[in-house]
């Protein structure tokens, strides 16, 4: 693990392991450099992806304030999620309107007469090509969905049409690079990658995107909060 990434995670455990009430800041820079033994420069690298996904707030003369709305909610954060929007870029592969197939049907409750975009981008994040996502998108929810839409932000083309977003269903498994999928991703054939299935979801349970993502960049953190519930249940043997 390089040392700011073991710096972030450090710093993200301890934020999370510590419950005082009212705000809260963390050592200035200089001392977070003395006690990790590391530049101020790497510091800072930490720092900012903190920032990045919303759990600190640098502020130029003040300090770095920790972000208590941030650690009071699960949090889940990748190569994508983590980079603000300037520095993430889209770049359309294709896009066409088809029928959805019979599990597409029972996820968006559609019939099998209406229709679904399917849509397919590379995404790059700091100029590198690091995700190929396939998404499905229904028609009668989305009729003027075009290229520059996808090129941009979805979701914000979702909350721009006047939908409320719920939640995102997320699931991960490892996978390998296909020889097609290498050749967008400009890396080799059968190189490691993370298979992202993404569900997103409005208010009311409607579907409105299911997205199906390689990614070769798939370090990926999740924050949980303890369910006990869930563990009571584990151990309960019935």
């Amino acid at each position: 693990m390089k040392k700011r990434e073991f710096v972030t995670q450090d710093l993200l455990s301890k934020i999370y392991q510590t419950s005082d009430a009212g705000p809260r800041k963390l050592p200035p820079e200089r001392q977070l450099a003395e006690e990790y033994g590391v530049s101020r420069f790497t510091v800072r690298q930490a720092l900012e992806k903190l920032a990045d996904i919303g759990v600190v707030r640098i502020v130029q003369g003040s300090g770095i304030w920790i972000n208590e709305q941030a650690r009071n909610n699960p949090l889940v954060y990748n190569s994508i999620t983590e980079k603000r929007f300037e520095r993430i870029r889209s770049r359309m592969v294709s896009l066409r309107k088809t029928r959805p197939n019979r599990d597409e049907q029972q996820i968006f409750g559609m019939t099998d007469e209406e229709f679904i975009w399917q849509f397919c981008r590379l995404r790059f994040v700091d100029d590198e090509p690091v995700q190929i996502e396939v998404s499905r998108m229904p028609v009668n929810l989305f009729p003027d969905l075009n290229q520059q839409t996808i090129e941009r932000s979805i979701q914000q083309y979702v909350l721009g049409k006047g939908y409320q977003i719920s939640h995102m269903l997320t699931s991960y498994r490892a996978v390998s690079v296909s020889r097609d999928q290498a050749e967008l991703l400009g890396c080799k054939k059968n190189s490691p990658a993370m298979y992202i299935n993404n569900r997103g979801i409005l208010d009311g349970g409607q579907v409105y995107e299911i997205s199906d993502i390689i990614d070769i960049n798939y370090s990926c953190t999740y924050i949980i909060p303890h369910n006990r519930d869930n563990l009571a249940f584990r151990q309960s043997g019935g």
